[in-house]
């Protein structure tokens, strides 16, 4: 054993321990040899040793040095602190990040004497360090647990090379000083996420934290699929480096945010992500929204459009005023369409301004501007701006009020073409609700050239689907004719290999494109209901949602069981 030296004298935790009669000074001075000759905190070898009970040293430092005792197993290690700092800082410490609030890291010690680790901590991450006082034997039990959930994250890691990805935040965003540690396990846990997620043609990644386990979540031809469940102690880390690439405040947990990000896979190609945060009761869930914006360059053509439908659709777009409005829920591909269109009609000689909440597909040669209600900038106001910047083209991210609807159509109706997106479950209930928001009537009916209702359905697997046979019966309440029926109907089903997702690959959309005839115009002028302008519609040979779905069964595309999901009878 250690003698003790007559040269070095007591002071800070050690002297107050003296002082109490909870160790000899004898002790004291051998216990503080030994802990460095051995390279273990004083602290944690006088526990360790027996000297002293672990709870009485923490009640003790507390009354010494003026700091709340902390009751660790009680507390959430958050939000990719230990990211900043690292393993062997902590380690060599005995000190554990715990959160970070602004410019100010709190860290988690048993002895608040322990100033090298702050120092080294502070160094290193670059910002202030501020001890919070816990109980030893809580401490490294908790330093133990962090870091096997790291190292759990390391493990599923394998041998993914992701030292190429350039992640971050979107380059529109300010710059926060956050820190970064690109080597860090769960660094690199996120960009084999958001790599996987890309391949696997997602277009939502959900990360959410439930009271026992935690699950990532990919959206993949609409729908989701449970892809990982990572440790539930790193929950909050993995929010927060989320947040952070998404330049959002990683210290508010308690109100939704909202932010963008940008990866880029290439020199060529760089994917947008639009991040969503959501406090829920077990902690903050971040949904990921992918935005590829080469998927509005991919043409009218592959959107799934029928001959006549795209036909009415391009020439629409080429009227020289009125409105466009797409319709159809959340995820059916409405921005797609829009963009899709835009694309057509982008050119030199044409004005086209953008209002949205927020800009999904960013697109060389358009006037894009993002919503930001909190500054003023509403949609009735950015629309009001556009009126005077000489527009050709306008578009409206979504008509949600009376007056953003109003200028809207007093645009449509003075020489521009506006296109927009509105929900509702099909085209003739769009008629009424612009009328329900309190648009007459008249102004319905002369403003509006052509309404695209839409669905996306998942396509089935070319490798692996197979024909099925169904009753006749069957076939007739779904919607088919009898003279469909007498010609023969193959019809196929999903079955599922390696090349799918259950018998699934890829997307296509079924669409109703009504356009806006003399005869409908009338019907809108006496403000009829939404049965009487699908009868005319089907009079006049408007395909709806159902009709077009069924068209893509018989011919192969979609299974009924698809049609049925996504439509109604």
């Amino acid at each position: 054993m250690a003698t003790a030296s007559p040269n070095i004298s007591l002071g800070g935790l050690a002297e107050r321990l003296v002082e109490d009669g909870l160790i000899t000074e004898q002790i004291a001075l051998v216990a503080r040899n030994e802990s460095v000759a051995d390279g273990v905190p004083f602290v944690s070898h006088l526990i360790k040793s027996g000297k002293v009970d672990g709870n009485e040293l923490a009640l003790l430092a507390s009354q010494e040095f003026g700091l709340p005792l902390f009751d660790l197993r009680a507390m959430d290690e958050e939000a990719g602190a230990l990211d900043l700092v690292g393993e062997k800082l902590v380690r060599k410490h005995h000190a554990l990040p715990l959160f970070r609030r602004g410019n100010r890291l709190y860290v988690a010690v048993s002895d608040p004497t322990n100033f090298q680790a702050l120092d080294e901590i502070k160094f290193n991450v670059g910002i202030s360090t501020e001890a919070v006082l816990v109980e030893d034997g809580a401490l490294t039990e908790a330093i133990e647990r962090v870091l096997r959930a790291q190292e759990s994250l390391q493990m599923d890691l394998g041998d993914v090379d992701l030292s190429d990805l350039d992640i971050g935040a979107d380059e529109e965003s300010e710059e926060t000083g956050a820190v970064d540690v690109d080597d860090a396990p769960v660094v690199r846990y996120i960009n084999k996420l958001l790599v996987d997620a890309i391949n696997a043609g997602a277009s939502d990644l959900h990360f959410e934290p439930y009271e026992k386990h935690y699950r990532v979540r990919f959206r993949v031809d609409g729908i989701l699929k449970e892809m990982a469940n990572p440790p539930l102690s790193l929950a909050p880390r993995l929010a927060a480096r989320l947040k952070i690439l998404a330049r959002l405040d990683i210290s508010e947990r308690r109100v939704p945010q909202d932010g963008r990000m940008k990866l880029r896979l290439s020199k060529n190609r760089a994917i947008d992500f639009r991040v969503s945060t959501l406090p829920t009761l077990y902690g903050e869930k971040v949904v990921l929204r992918i935005l590829d914006s080469g998927s509005a360059q991919l043409g009218i053509e592959k959107l799934g459009y029928e001959d006549h439908q795209r036909v009415i659709y391009e020439e629409n777009l080429e009227k020289p005023y009125g409105m466009i409005l797409i319709t159809g829920p959340t995820g059916s591909g409405k921005t797609v369409s829009l963009y899709t269109g835009l694309n057509i009609l982008n050119r030199e000689g044409i004005n086209i301004s953008t209002a949205e909440d927020p800009a999904e597909i960013v697109m060389e040669g358009v006037n894009q501007v993002n919503i930001n209600p909190r500054a003023g900038l509403t949609f009735p106001a950015v629309l009001r701006s556009f009126l005077r910047q000489d527009p050709d083209v306008i578009l409206v991210g979504e008509i949600r009020d009376l007056e953003t609807a109003e200028i809207a159509v007093k645009a449509a109706q003075t020489g521009h073409l506006v296109l927009a997106t509105l929900h509702t479950n099909d085209a003739p209930q769009t008629i009424n609700r612009l009328m329900n928001m309190g648009v007459p009537p008249f102004n319905v009916a002369s403003a509006l050239n052509l309404i695209i209702a839409q669905r996306l359905t998942r396509k089935l697997c070319e490798k692996c689907k197979a024909p099925v046979e169904l009753p006749e019966a069957v076939l007739l309440e779904a919607g088919f004719t009898q003279a469909e029926i007498d010609d023969g109907l193959t019809l196929y089903t999903a079955v599922g290999c390696n090349s799918c997702v259950d018998g699934y690959k890829g997307r296509t959309g079924i669409y109703e494109v009504l356009p806006i005839t003399e005869e409908m115009e009338r019907l809108i002028l006496r403000e009829a209901n939404a049965q009487e302008l699908a009868a005319q519609a089907a009079r006049e040979g408007v395909w709806d949602l159902r009709r077009s779905g069924l068209k893509k069964v018989k011919d192969g595309i979609i299974s009924l069981e698809e049609v049925n999901r996504v439509t109604k009878d």
